[in-house]
């Protein structure tokens, strides 16, 4: 008797030609992403190719580690426009941020206008070794400032991996779920990759991002997937059209 293997999905056949992408470190030299310009260049090139069509990269603002500033970003953003065209690549390009939930990101609340995804969607992330004491007040106060909150890669704090009830809080206070595609390859473990699955299959997960930072993370794009629930990540895959810009 002759049994037939199931063919494994690579992640890079789930990306469609028109993908917007939503999380990424390409501006040079501002964050723990792009070393410089010929590497941005090259990554850009090279996600292109897997399908992506357009790109909102979103540099970390973390306070006494990358204090980049919304003109620091707007400069580095302009910076790879204008690289881009000189080397014929027209490709949409155009910069948010990801700003971590601390004191520092409610004084900004305060004081000036964010970097959003698009409209008011704001890319926001918490650490990994905890969360904020006041996350539930901060999700508010992002709200109150008219800000929907789009959590960062839920799925890759462990802290919240035995207790799912806890993302259930998170999405009731009007945070919405962006999951790394990297997550479903197992790039960041084979818990994560799990938490994901759970996830997806609850239908928490309502966007997604490369959170591509160097050539590793464009390797892995030829991965297998290892999760399950294939179905609700194509559906936020799609979803990501929602962030489409014009130029």
């Amino acid at each position: 008797m002759i049994f037939f293997s199931k063919k494994k999905t690579k992640l890079k056949e789930l990306i469609p030609d028109n993908f917007v992408d939503i999380h990424s470190h390409l501006i040079p030299g501002i964050d723990d992403g792009s070393k410089s310009m010929e590497s941005t260049l090259g990554m850009i090139g090279s996600l292109k190719a897997l399908g992506f069509d357009q790109f909102i990269t979103t540099p970390h603002i973390i306070q006494n580690v990358w204090n980049n500033s919304r003109e620091i970003i707007q400069q580095g953003e302009i910076a790879v426009i204008e690289s881009l065209s000189s080397n014929n690549q027209e490709i949409p390009f155009k910069a948010a941020a990801e700003y971590m939930l601390d004191t520092s990101f409610s004084e900004l609340l305060q004081k000036e206008k964010l970097l959003t995804l698009k409209d008011n969607y704001v890319l926001v992330e918490m650490s990994y070794l905890n969360p904020p004491m006041q996350l539930v007040d901060l999700i508010y106060e992002t709200q109150l400032a008219g800000y929907i909150p789009v959590l960062a890669h839920p799925e890759r704090y462990l802290f919240y991996h035995n207790n799912v009830s806890e993302y259930e809080k998170l999405k009731k206070a009007g945070c919405l779920f962006q999951m790394n595609l990297l997550s479903s390859v197992g790039y960041y473990g084979e818990g994560v990759a799990k938490i994901v699955d759970k996830l997806l299959k609850k239908g928490m997960i309502d966007f997604v991002g490369s959170d591509v930072h160097h050539q590793k993370h464009l390797d892995a794009f030829s991965g297998n997937i290892i999760i399950k629930e294939i179905a609700p990540l194509k559906e936020a895959i799609q979803n990501n059209q929602l962030f489409r810009f014009l130029l």
